[in-house]
This record gives structure tokens, sequence and C-alpha cells, in this order.
């Protein structure tokens, strides 16, 4: 347990009004619920990343809903979505947009890229160029098109899919834009008692009944009061603290030759202070510290050869850094 006192507000020390994230939370999971069954930690990191401002990446083998989810995500949000499609030979323009002449006029037509969540499916299956494109859409939330900039629309959320077991004609993501995923959601296989439940779903031939009546049931206003609620969560010395040691730890583990950067410091306080709303709390404790940190430090790690000849995995690593820092009284 942390000391009772009252922590170090990080932000305003006020909650803003309006619902609450963990009310939000409840909405959402029983919307979506209507068509996906047991992907509640994943619907949970998307709704996080989408109140943090950061970006999803899914990976998990085909068939296990990840464009179902996060198509109903948006769908119960009232949110634009677009899927785009990675091949080999998609070019950054047909996922930015191009210069077309209409009215012997050159005028922009927006890509794929324009709107609120973009599903980026099978980013890992396209060229390095077109995965760049993405860069500056993740960290800027513009893109750039002949020397003018594009701003994207407010809330903007990628969420990215990869396939774990089909490396044939893949491109693997650098580190650097690895990066820029705030969590890596491992979506696997459902239990016993949610694939009964999933094959009971009421359909139309392959189609699922319930999928046109999944309806808004998050506002516009919801999402910003969502924001400024994890911006006003409290965080104490300590616990930023035990945040900066975890990710300092990993780059002194044997098994890892590039540890967690910075930036993968700030995402981690970020994603805790998502957690602690998600759980009702208006402040950060270790145990949410511990319960993001396998999803946002799992792709940052790179593990030495030895290590993973050996088999070693990234997820046993950060659990040996969490073992190795003391936890805040």
């Amino acid at each position: 347990m942390i000391d009772p006192t009252p922590p170090v507000a990080a932000g305003p020390t006020v909650s803003p009004p309006g619902p609450r994230l963990v009310d939000l939370r409840s909405r959402l999971h029983q919307e979506v619920g209507k068509v996906v069954v047991g992907q509640g930690d994943a619907l949970d990191a998307l709704l996080a990343a989408l109140a943090a401002g950061g970006h999803v990446l899914l990976e998990g083998v085909p068939g296990v809903a990840k464009t179902l989810l996060a198509a109903t995500f948006a769908r119960a949000l009232g949110l634009e979505f677009r899927r785009a499609q990675f091949t080999p030979d998609l070019l950054p323009s047909d996922l930015t947009g191009t210069m077309t002449l209409r009215d012997r006029e050159l005028v922009f037509r927006p890509g794929p890229v324009f709107t609120n969540v973009l599903l980026a499916d099978e980013i890992n299956r396209t060229p390095p160029k077109t995965q760049a494109a993405l860069l500056e859409a993740m960290q800027e939330q513009q893109v750039t098109i002949d020397g003018d900039g594009h701003r994207l629309p407010d809330p903007f959320l990628v969420v990215a899919t990869q396939n774990p077991i089909e490396y044939e004609g893949t491109y693997p993501l650098p580190e650097a834009q690895l990066d820029r995923f705030l969590v890596k959601v491992v979506v696997g296989y459902p239990s016993v008692a949610d694939e009964q439940a999933l094959l009971g779903l009421a359909r139309h031939g392959l189609d699922l009944s319930a999928a046109d009546e999944v309806r808004p049931v998050i506002s516009a206003s919801d999402i910003a009061a969502a924001r400024a609620e994890v911006d006003a969560t409290m965080v104490s010395a300590d616990v930023a603290g035990y945040v900066s040691a975890i990710v300092r730890q990993t780059r002194t583990l044997p098994s890892v030759e590039v540890g967690a950067s910075p930036r993968a410091g700030v995402h981690l306080l970020v994603a805790a202070k998502a957690a602690a709303r998600l759980g009702g709390r208006a402040f950060v404790t270790p145990d949410d510290v511990v319960r993001v940190a396998t999803m946002v430090l799992r792709h940052r790690l790179v593990l030495r050869p030895e290590a993973e000849l050996e088999r070693f995995t990234p997820e046993a690593a950060i659990a040996n850094a969490i073992a190795a820092v003391p936890v805040p009284r």
C-alpha cells in the first residue's frame, strides 16, 4: 500500500464535470458486448488509448475479432471509422491522400487517414515507406502533402493489427514506429465459455444480427471529459519514481539489448493514469503501473540474440524488471 498522504497532482486537482471514465467504460462494454465476446481487456486498452491520446497495436491470429472490435468500438463512440488494408503495393499517397485535378484546379483529395478511428490492418505487410507515412499522423496529428500541412480530425486513434505467426512477405515495424504506440495488446483465443457464447449469437448467414443494433453511447463531450479526467489524475512522487525505476531497469537486464525509451516512461505513466480512472480512482497506485506495464513496454524492448534463442520473451524481461524494483510503501 502507498502512503495515504495526499499525492502530488499532475495537473488540475479537481476532476472535470461529466461522466467518469469508469462510467463510460460500463456503457461501452455493454454496447460492444452485443457483438464482441470475451475481449474486455482489449476494449479497455482502446478506451484508455483514446482517453490518453495514444494509439494501439493489436497482435493476434486471424479470426479473433480484431477488425470487428475496432469497428464496433468506433460505432459505439459515434466516431468515423475507416479501414486501410496494408499490402505490399500500398503507396503513402494511398493512405494520406493526393493532389488531383478538378475543374482545372489542383485540389486535395484526403486519404483514409482522415478519420477518427483508422484501422491499419496488417500493418507489417506494407513496405517501410508506407509505414512511415503514419509516423507524422500518429505523432503530430497531421499529414504534409506538397509542403502543406493538413490537420487530422480530433480525436484521432490508430488501431494497427498484425499477425504473429505469418512472417513471409512482411516488413517488421522499426523500433522508432513501435515506440509511437501507447500499448500493444495480444489478442488471444477466447475462453471455452466465451467461445460458446460467441457461437450462440444470432446471425444472418455469416453476419451478426446485432451488428446494426450497436448505437453511439458516448458523445464527443464525454471523450473530452475523459481526457481531462485522465490529465487530472494525481501521481505521488513515489509512484512517479517507481515508473522511472522500472523503465530504467529494463535497460540493465542482461537479456535486453535495447531497453525502454524515455518516451516509454511517459506512456507508462499516462497509461497508469487511465487505468486508475478505469478503476474509479483519482490517483495512481503501484498496482496501476504494474497492471499496464506489459502492454506499454512489450513492443519497445529488443532482446539479445542469445536470449531469443533460449525463447526468452519481452514479457519475461518486464516481469524481471518489475521484480527488481522495490514497491513504494
